[in-house]
């Protein structure tokens, strides 16, 4: 089954971030969820703009369940965006009822050469920060005395 072409449209909201982000073609970077299981690409990704529902006995009365934004970094536990008025906003994710995707602005992790570069440099510069703290860590930095 080939990959079904439509342009994104974008809402009102995510144009701003958009633009924050240089303009990338969307098109370019739509989901493939069907088809040889090798060329496949879905799933949320780092800088996507999404949409997302609270549930709304988490949130105080009266307030918009819904945050929109650009999906900035996930963990087991939370998610963080940045939303459409610049602020950044950790969800926890047992409050999330439904994530909407607006529009991927990145490749699939696998294909996103530039996201692979910086965790590379990432992990090199995590691992020089533990060398160090291992090295200024008291007692640990006398191995070349002797006795």
């Amino acid at each position: 089954m080939a990959k079904k072409k439509t342009a994104v449209v974008l809402p009102d909201w995510a144009t701003a971030l958009w633009k924050e982000l240089g303009s990338p073609d969307l098109d370019a970077h739509l989901s493939v969820a069907s088809g040889d299981l090798f060329d496949r690409r879905h799933g949320l990704r780092r800088d996507d703009l999404v949409e997302v529902m609270l549930d709304v006995r988490a949130i105080p009365e009266g307030e918009d369940p819904w945050v929109r934004g650009r999906m900035m970094s996930r963990t087991p536990s939370s998610i963080e965006i940045l939303t459409e008025a610049g602020r950044h906003v950790y969800l926890a994710r047992e409050v999330v009822v439904r994530i909407d995707l607006v529009a991927h602005t990145r490749p699939a992790y696998i294909d996103d050469e530039e996201l692979l570069r910086f965790e590379r440099r990432d992990q090199k510069r995590r691992s020089s920060l533990h060398e160090t703290a291992e090295r200024k860590a008291e007692g640990k930095d006398d191995s070349h005395l002797w006795g």
